[in-house]
């Protein structure tokens, strides 16, 4: 057996680290391993095995966690090429590809040290200096920590962690006791003993330690994290990460029915009358009745009539309605047509790369479906890719529908344990049919032949945090790693997949007509600067968009008004001194939320209160400026007080359950009309809808931005294209004061052609892609000096140093200067040579290193869609 494994962990560092084999279960490659990293513990993933003995001493694994691998050796090579191209540590990128943080429990704990039983029985413990400068409520705060430690120290039965201290060196192989809960009982995952470290391994005037665990230790003490720090640094305690394996099953209560009778009071007899009519058995939260107090049921169970067990819950993978199964009627010709050439594909077994380009309403999805069954027919597996959470509902209810139990579902909505659970069953092979958003592309099937990618233009598909990787293009490396087929579906595709297309990169297969030959809505634009030079006063609905929305309340039709805007109001100004209320964090303007009564950050949620006055000069005359969704959704009431209105944006929408329930009731006619963001824009076919509104969807064209026009465009689009998708032609109200913008003009005309060629002139002009690879490098500090001076450092670097076929634009200072506490300047780096971008990156984070500025304030974004 190997003596040494290296190990990726989930830490900013570009590197593996070397750990000994412990003697027993070996490790294996691919699978994780729970490892000591500085003071804590870390799991992490094998990267090899061997007997090349490091030249410093070499810590110990605590415990190998995987018997077999959980990535096989296509995903760690999928994994090395994220690393290698978006330049991310390789731990940070099987943190992202490995949905397991359920598995694994986080703890620390403390047990007081000589140092502090001397302070304990110290006369005067607030005399010297160091101390003094606490508040009498700090020192009595340190007093019971202190107290509640020593009482504790030789106890086993109560919230504390018994260890047996090595006597040696961190290697030794210390000897454990389990980790004790209240009442006596084993902590889960602790039977093997290598889980349960004694820290460093020094010594103490006791044989036997105990360690308090943080919560119980806060909820007896009423100290705060800060003063269990200072006293770690005063070396009066020792914090021990006590992290461990856990189980992540999920379960659920119920309820079941032993016995009816005897004597049984009128809420006894309500809970044993439901039970019984519910066939002797209920979830306890179905049972827990509002009439009926908590208590009766404790009384129930104690007199032995009803029991209370545990259960695995089951999983519902959408609980939207599923729309009409795409083998319920006859594929047109052109949908055939690509259905045809996408099942060749997958036949032959070779790599291949094909761009779906329909426009709204074509049955893009059927044809993914169709594809997706014969993949499943020929025992292969299949991954769908969806850009919203909102939209894997709708879509997992027609996987569910088709494929029955062979379908999984993964994205960010899930609890921890519902993603374990979702991604071990696919893992097993019990689910060979994917659907998810982004991180859906790292499910672990076997024998994968075909991923689809819907609405491949969308932004949401690239991660905003390390690993900065984009989905899209993970999945072509992945198809192309598996000999499989990626299917890239959009009707808006972006400039950089149809560029690739015309080049023959891509099979380009084009679905040009709505099923059923159904129209295209038609586009009426509404010049606003007009409707202000005629109206006399700032309008959000034009009178055309209002006249509009209430015909089709006549017709009994529905109506979906897009604004991309969250809040009540987006600025809150004062109008005697003209400064706006901003973020503390960020140099952003705070939201007005209405509802809540509060002002938001949207970027880094920082929360203020309603402003009665100006914060800056104390002004009372607040001007609250601008309509965000929620202020529409107060307009559209009161313009039309009958109507059936709900709101859609991630302020109403907290879960996928939320988004499921609107979209259920919209489907279901049970609503009149929808406001929302860009949410409401993307693959939604709701038949009903005959008009959408646009209401300032061309704001982006004014952002620093090289590509707000194709945004703009895009969302555009999207959102004309969820009009007349049933048996009723549909129409689109386009609010603007850009009418003249080509962006407008070619989405009005649905015109993707057009705007792509012209587009393309402009990008072809400045060197952005799709003619050069980009990236985007942001040095950051919370500290404007160290900004400044590490953004100096690189210019100075990139001037002084030749890059041929790279061009470098800065620093300057980010659209956004301040986020979330740091101050950003940013640096563009584009080449028609993403082999020499590549390098250049990598030499620059060299010279940063050398230059002592830590890694974790340079952020790279390799293929940067955002650069503000």
């Amino acid at each position: 057996m190997p003596e040494f494994c290296d190990v990726a962990l989930p830490v900013p560092l570009d590197m593996a680290f070397t750990y000994r084999v412990p003697q027993g279960t070996p490790p294996v490659v691919g699978g994780r391993v729970l490892v000591p990293f500085r003071q804590q513990r870390m799991t992490g993933i094998v990267v090899e095995l061997h007997d090349r003995e490091p030249s410093v001493v070499t810590k110990s694994v605590f415990s190998v966690l995987d018997s077999a691998p959980l990535l096989d050796e296509k995903l760690l090579n999928l994994a090395r090429w994220i690393s290698s191209y978006y330049l991310a540590p390789l731990g940070e990128v099987f943190r992202t590809m490995l949905p397991l943080h359920a598995e694994f429990k986080r703890a620390v704990a403390y047990r007081i040290t000589d140092e502090g039983h001397r302070a304990l029985h110290l006369a005067g413990m607030s005399g010297s200096s160091a101390r003094s400068r606490r508040t009498p409520e700090e020192q009595a705060t340190e007093s019971r920590v202190l107290d509640y430690l020593a009482a504790h120290a030789t106890e086993t039965e109560c919230e504390v962690v018994k260890v047996r201290k090595a006597t040696s060196t961190d290697d030794a192989a210390p000897d454990f006791s389990p980790i004790l809960l209240e009442g006596g009982e084993a902590d889960a995952g602790t039977t093997n003993p290598a889980l349960v470290t004694g820290g460093k391994g020094t010594t103490s005037a006791a044989a036997d330690q105990a360690l308090v665990r943080e919560q119980a230790l806060r909820s007896a003490t009423g100290a705060s994290r800060a003063i269990l720090n200072g006293m770690v640094r005063k070396n009066w305690i020792l914090r021990e990460d006590i992290s461990s394996p856990q189980d992540a099953s999920r379960t659920v209560k119920v309820a079941v029915l032993k016995s009816a009778d005897g004597k049984l009071n009128e809420n006894q007899r309500i809970l044993i009358d439901t039970l019984a009519a519910s066939g002797g058995q209920l979830p306890l939260d179905a049972l827990q009745l509002p009439e009926v107090p908590r208590t009766t049921l404790k009384t129930l169970v104690r007199r032995g009539l009803i029991e209370l067990l545990e259960e695995r819950a089951e999983f519902t993978v959408s609980r939207a309605h599923p729309r009409p199964s795409p083998f319920d009627f006859d594929l047109n010709p052109a949908q055939q047509s690509a259905l045809f050439r996408l099942r060749e594909a997958v036949e032959s077994r070779k790599f291949s790369g094909m761009l779906l380009h329909g426009v709204t309403g074509s049955g893009k999805t059927a044809v993914y479906l169709a594809g997706m069954r014969s993949v499943l027919d020929a025992g292969r597996s299949a991954i769908l890719l969806v850009p919203e959470i909102g939209l894997t509902p709708a879509v997992a209810a027609d996987l569910h529908q088709i494929f029955g139990d062979e379908v999984a579902i993964l994205h960010s909505a899930l609890s921890d344990r519902e993603r374990a659970e979702q991604w071990h069953r696919i893992k097993r092979g019990e689910a060979r049919m994917v659907v998810g958003t982004r991180s859906a592309v790292f499910a672990p099937v076997a024998d994968l032949a075909l991923i689809i990618v819907d609405e491949e233009h969308d932004s949401s598909y690239k991660q905003e945090e390390t690993p900065r990787y984009h989905a899209r293009d993970v999945a072509v490396m992945r198809a192309k790693m598996s000999n499989a087929v990626v299917v890239l579906g959009s009707a808006t595709p972006s400039l950089e997949s149809y560029f690739n297309a015309k080049r023959n990169k891509y099979i380009l297969v084009e679905l040009p007509d709505r099923v059923e030959k159904r129209p295209l809505p038609e586009v009426e634009i509404v010049d606003m600067r007009l409707e202000f030079q005629e109206t006399g006063h700032e309008q959000v609905l034009s009178r055309k968009l209002a006249a509009e929305i209430k015909e089709r309340f006549d017709r009994k039709e529905q109506v979906m008004i897009l604004l991309n805007r969250r809040g009540y109001s987006p600025v809150v100004l004062c109008r005697t001194c003209g400064k706006k209320l901003e973020c503390n964090n960020c140099a952003i303007a705070l939201t007005h939320h209405k509802r809540e009564h509060k002002m938001v950050c949207h970027y880094c949620g920082y929360i203020a209160p309603v402003p009665k006055a100006c914060v800056h000069c104390g002004s009372e005359y607040i001007y609250f400026l601008g309509t965000g969704s929620e202020k529409l959704e107060e307009l559209l009431h009161g313009m039309f007080p009958q109507a059936r209105i709900a709101r859609l944006d991630r302020d109403t929408v907290r879960g996928h359950e939320d988004f499921e329930r609107t979209l259920n009731a919209l489907n279901e006619g049970e609503l009149d009309l929808v406001v929302g963001t860009q949410m409401i824009a993307k693959g939604h076919d709701i038949h009903g809808v005959t008009l959408v509104g646009v209401v300032g969807a061309d704001v982006a064209l004014g952002l620093p931005d090289f590509r707000a026009a194709e945004r703009t465009f895009q969302l555009l689009t999207q959102v004309a294209g969820r009009a007349g998708r049933g048996q009723s032609p549909g129409k689109v109200i386009l609010q603007t004061y850009f009418q003249d913008h080509y962006a407008v003009q070619y989405a009005a005309g649905h015109d993707f052609l057009g705007f792509y060629e012209r587009e393309l002139r402009f990008r072809s002009w400045m060197h952005y892609p799709p003619y050069s690879a980009l990236a985007n490098v942001v040095v950051r500090s919370d500290k404007l000096d160290d900004a400044l001076r590490w953004s100096g450092l690189l210019g100075k670097w990139f001037e002084s140093t030749r890059h041929e076929g790279v061009r470098v634009l800065g620093p300057a200072a980010a659209p956004i200067l301040r986020l979330k506490r740091d101050y950003r300047y940013h640096f563009v780096l584009k080449s028609p040579s993403r082999e020499k971008l590549n390098n250049t990156l990598r030499a620059m984070l060299t010279y940063a290193s050398q230059e002592k500025i830590p890694r974790t304030q340079i952020i790279v974004d390799v293929d940067a869609l955002w650069l503000m």
